[in-house]
């Protein structure tokens, strides 16, 4: 039986930061393995988890599409207290987990149980239907985020953000040349995958450690 949780960094880690997955890949892809990674060397304790949906993928071996993104709400606010953390607590996640996590986020944060919220590349709109936005709850959002995005994401670019409607509470990190996973093209751009993970890792140290005080 898979565990639960999946684990990088130290266990005393002064902040924790939780993690869902995207709709279409688990807590153990390529793209999570190696954010986890570099948190955790970063010096946070990172934790992932999957929806049940993703979790019964592995057992049936049927892939099922996710479902609505909201009905996952529930099984995140339970993850938060299932895990317990007894320090400062970030949550978000990657795509459609970091999605969830701005709509419990609130919730969560007014009653004191996380600091804030991290999302890697959001999904503003499914590719190629710009007029279906996600970001009418971004508007009022209390809670601090931080969204890294790649300037490229064909789920929302950086010609298209910059009009949406979004709090003042989140901030941006864009990647030059990032697609949907933060990855750039080096023959265009000059980056690597390993180099805008370090820039998020940088970047979240230093966010995350003006919400620890």
């Amino acid at each position: 039986m898979r565990e639960k949780f999946l684990f990088n960094g130290a266990s005393d880690a002064p902040i924790t930061i939780l993690l869902a997955h995207g709709a279409g890949a688990p807590m153990d892809s390529v793209s999570m393995e190696a954010t986890a990674k570099v948190f955790g060397t970063a010096g946070f304790r990172v934790v992932r988890f999957e929806f049940g949906y993703m979790a019964a993928r592995r057992t049936s071996g049927i892939r099922k599409p996710a479902p609505r993104a909201e009905t996952l709400n529930p099984e995140y606010m339970a993850a938060v207290a299932e895990l317990g953390a007894t320090g400062p607590l970030i949550i978000g996640g990657k795509s459609m987990g970091g999605r969830i996590a701005s709509m419990v986020a609130d919730d969560l944060h007014s009653a004191g149980k996380v600091a804030g919220l991290l999302c890697l590349g959001y999904p503003f709109h499914p590719p190629d239907k710009p007029e279906q936005l996600r970001t009418k709850h971004l508007a009022g959002l209390m809670t601090p985020t931080l969204i890294c995005q790649g300037t490229r994401d064909e789920f929302g670019t950086r010609d298209e953000v910059p009009g949406y409607t979004l709090s003042d509470r989140i901030e941006l990190l864009w990647l030059e040349d990032g697609d949907h996973d933060l990855k750039p093209r080096k023959s265009i751009s000059g980056f690597t995958a390993a180099d805008h993970l370090r820039t998020v890792a940088k970047a979240v140290t230093t966010w995350a450690g003006q919400l620890a005080r």
